[in-house]
């Protein structure tokens, strides 16, 4: 099996809902991870003659705080296909995390997500490994960084392959899902999302349902095994026929034809997909055996001939100038096309030169997106109001004149916090600025001072008090931006958002819990007291504990709203020949409690609302502790130590279980039979139990993230930096400081082959091989540097331009 150096896939960078959102799911604002940095952090400059210095405690807890809201917005996006921030937010986010790094890669570990690609995977599907992983795209906003990009990828070309002519193959970029398809003898065995980019969903029987993808392909000669990627889409036309049909009876419409693709995709019923009409483009091919070609264009020949579908848009140009040309003709007339776009994509044509420039762990050096700026339209702001989150942080948002704006109809828009309020400056009344870029929550990027009237506008006063419980607001610490409602026990809204995350997918996934179920439960109209008071309660809840629940709905009279009334939710109303009894609906929620139950630790540890622990932490939580009783035992330091976690991450859990109500909730949850501890598995050897090992440069046989799981599944511990404590280091080529500190510390280094025997037979027999230093370069090098040597692997590997912005 080999990589090919050329599958790409172009979907768009948009974000996702975050979980835990507030008003998500009825269209209204979300809360926590949804923060745009303020205007004037959206850029960092430091040249060589102004490093900067270590960075502060704050900057710290902003880079935290900014990769918990990457990865919510990820998880949201792949998994929920429900996107709450623009790409253009999400960008900025991405974009200012990346600054931060480049300015102090200290901050940069295997958890961050510039070093991951993709999101989740979802439960409601079978999950499957690619054969070859599927890495995402380097993102431009402007000609300019384009231009700065294309002149560095021919230095590249230049240096590596003195004289050699660059062709650059220039396509669309797809606003779809990523699929990859694979075929074994011309048939097609397996169809699977990006997911993470290492796992994705197995959706076969929807993709059959693809008219235009071939179950056989056409001609001969095929290979024994291939891997080829493309891109889902709902075609532009078709899908304004749809949304107009589910208008017509009585659903809501599909926010852009990307969700309507990712939606139809994750239907559990094929039938449901087959009344679709979806289609797909294919650009690219990952792994495969028994199968040559010298450039990316051939390589689309190829795939036309065996009768898949490729896109008429591409071309192979010779110099940047047509480039340029290419994306400003498509810029113009980007609604012409069959599907949505969100941008272009350029390549390196040849393969040679391809694996001559090489990739990082997360992009190829040979392809670029290049992202069209979002639409705006102008609209009237009529108020903005405030929503409390899980986490209790106070947002305030914009109510405006519902407008049309890329492809959906918006009425709500996030402002982020008082001060970005303030930066903007926005007054209720005025005509804004609405920015959206196929996004459910978009954004509001100014006043039209031109417009404003006097008379008709006043400012915004964020109130001092929680709208929801009373309590005195105020920030978590002194010099906080974000103001919080600290009455996080008791106050209805946290609660509500605590209890809507819990059910969420990347938690215990109950499906029969939703946003309105999560308001019954929770803040009903009767009784007074709520069936939930804290999130201990969720799984002693029983039916009969349901059965006065009322809530406030719309009376209809052929439907024409007359008022409103007190209806049951989780019971039927009942009549004189029929009492009320639980709904299906009910009887679903405790099926879907009573199997949340068996939920691996880490989506416990998720269903926590622990600030900072996320999916990603919480896994390496239950790796490396096994069982929430160790995890609570352990101390900070030992906490901060697991590889993924550190110390602000550490802090948080640390505080989190000094709260007596917060371990009343673990507590009440493992009584009522929650799995607190995972089972280990003993089909692997634990070879490396108590060890800790560090992994640098690049090895031939392992990537960063497999030889991280062959530590930890035998028991070891994958870190990320070099200490005392140590146990063995494994230098790949061109590892840099960390071998360095090993040597001076006098930790046991091993090269690849020493890694090979140290999993196989632990360390006594490792001291019988010769595990030495591996060859390489170690000579001195800046942080930088070695950040990105570490962080190279070689070219050839698939690519997903999603990943790029939104992994």
């Amino acid at each position: 099996m080999q990589d090919a150096p050329g599958g790409v896939a172009h979907g768009p960078a948009t974000a996702a809902r975050v979980p835990g959102a507030s008003l998500a799911r009825s269209g209204a604002l979300g809360q926590d991870g949804k923060v745009t940095p303020e205007p004037d952090s959206a850029s960092v400059d430091a040249t060589p003659s102004e490093q900067p210095g270590p960075p502060s405690s704050e900057l710290r807890e902003e880079y935290a705080r900014l990769a918990e809201e990457v990865r919510a917005h990820r998880i949201a996006y792949y998994q929920d296909a429900a996107p709450t921030i623009s790409d253009a937010e999400f960008d900025t986010l991405f974009r200012r995390l990346e600054e931060l790094e480049a300015l102090h890669p200290e901050l940069v570990s295997n958890d961050s997500p510039t070093q991951e690609v993709g999101g989740e995977v979802s439960s409601a599907f079978t999950p499957v490994d690619h054969l070859a992983r599927m890495y995402s795209l380097e993102d431009v906003f402007s000609l300019d960084e384009l231009k700065v990009w294309l002149d560095r990828a021919c230095a590249g070309v230049e240096q590596r392959n003195p004289g050699a002519a660059i062709e650059w193959l220039t396509e669309l970029k797809i606003d779809g899902l990523a699929v990859n398809l694979l075929y074994r003898n011309g048939e097609l065995v397996r169809a699977a999302t990006r997911g993470d980019g290492v796992t994705g969903e197995d959706i076969t029987h929807n993709v059959l349902t693809i008219a235009s993808i071939p179950r056989h392909l056409a001609g001969s000669g095929h290979p024994e095994e291939v891997e080829i990627r493309g891109e889902v889409f709902f075609p532009t036309k078709e899908f304004a026929q749809l949304n107009e049909r589910m208008v017509a009876a009585g659903k809501a419409p599909f926010a852009n034809p990307r969700n309507a693709a990712a939606g139809s995709l994750r239907q559990k019923d094929p039938a449901m997909t087959a009344e679709r009409p979806l289609d797909m483009y294919v650009h690219g091919i990952g792994a495969r055996t028994g199968l040559a070609a010298e450039t990316q264009s051939q390589t689309y020949d190829l795939l036309k001939e065996w009768g898949l579908p490729t896109s008429p848009y591409y071309r192979v140009l010779a110099d940047q100038g047509e480039v340029i040309d290419f994306i400003e003709h498509y810029g113009e007339h980007r609604h012409d096309l069959l599907h949505e776009i969100d941008g272009i994509v350029v390549k390196v044509d040849s393969f040679a030169l391809q694996r001559a420039l090489g990739h990082t762990s997360r992009v190829p050096r040979w392809s670029v997106a290049y992202k069209y700026p979002p639409e705006e339209v102008n609209t009237r702001l009529l108020d903005i109001l405030v929503n409390v989150g899980r986490t209790g942080r106070v947002t305030p948002f914009g109510l405006m004149e519902p407008v049309k704006v890329a492809g959906s109809t918006v009425g709500m828009a996030t402002l982020h916090n008082q001060e970005v309020v303030k930066a903007k400056g926005v007054m209720i009344g005025d005509i804004v600025v609405l920015r959206k870029a196929g996004d459910v929550i978009p954004e509001i990027v100014g006043p039209v001072m031109a417009l404003r009237d006097p008379d008709r506008v006043r400012e915004f006063v964020m109130p001092t008090e929680c709208p929801s419980c009373g309590t005195a607001l105020q920030p978590a610490k002194e010099g906080d931006v974000d103001i919080r409602c600290p009455n996080a026990r008791s106050c209805p809204s946290q609660l509500r958002e605590r209890v809507f995350h819990l059910a969420g997918r990347g938690a215990f996934d109950i499906e029969a819990l939703g946003w309105e179920a999560a308001i019954a439960l929770t803040q009903p109209a009767e009784p007074e007291v709520p069936p939930i008071t804290t999130e201990a309660d969720i799984f002693d809840l029983t039916p009969e504990k349901l059965a006065d629940v009322r809530i406030e709905r719309d009376k209809k009279v052929k439907g024409v709203v007359t008022g409103r009334e007190l209806v049951p939710y989780f019971y039927s109303k009942g009549t004189a020949k029929k009492p009320s009894e639980p709904s299906a609906t009910t009887r679903k929620l405790f099926t879907e409690l009573e199997k949340a139950k068996a939920q691996p630790l880490w989506r416990v540890l998720v269903a926590l609302s622990i600030r900072h622990v996320g999916p990603t932490a919480s896994r390496a939580l239950a790796t490396a502790f096994g069982s929430m009783e160790r995890i609570r035992s352990s101390s900070e330091e030992e906490l901060a130590n697991v590889d993924g976690v550190g110390p602000t991450i550490a802090a948080a859990l640390e505080e989190w279980f000094a709260e007596d109500w917060h371990r009343e909730i673990v507590d009440r949850w493992a009584a009522a039979g929650v799995r607190m501890e995972d089972e280990v598995d003993e089909s692997t050897p634990r070879t490396l139990e108590g060890l800790t090992v560090v992994v640098t440069g690049s090895l031939e046989r392992f990537n960063r993230d497999e030889a991280k799981e062959a530590i930890i599944t035998r028991g070891g511990k994958a870190a990320g930096s070099v200490s005392k404590n140590t146990s063995y280091v494994v230098a790949g080529e061109n590892a840099g400081t960390k071998l360095e500190k090993a040597e001076v510390l006098g930790v046991p280094v091993l090269d690849e082959e020493g890694f090979i025997a140290l999993l196989e037979h632990g360390p006594v027999p490792v001291a019988e091989v010769d595990g030495g230093a591996a060859d390489g370069d170690t000579s001195e090098k800046s942080e930088d540097t070695e950040v990105a040597e570490e962080l190279d692997r070689g070219a050839g590997a698939d690519l997903d331009s999603k990943a790029g912005v939104r992994t």
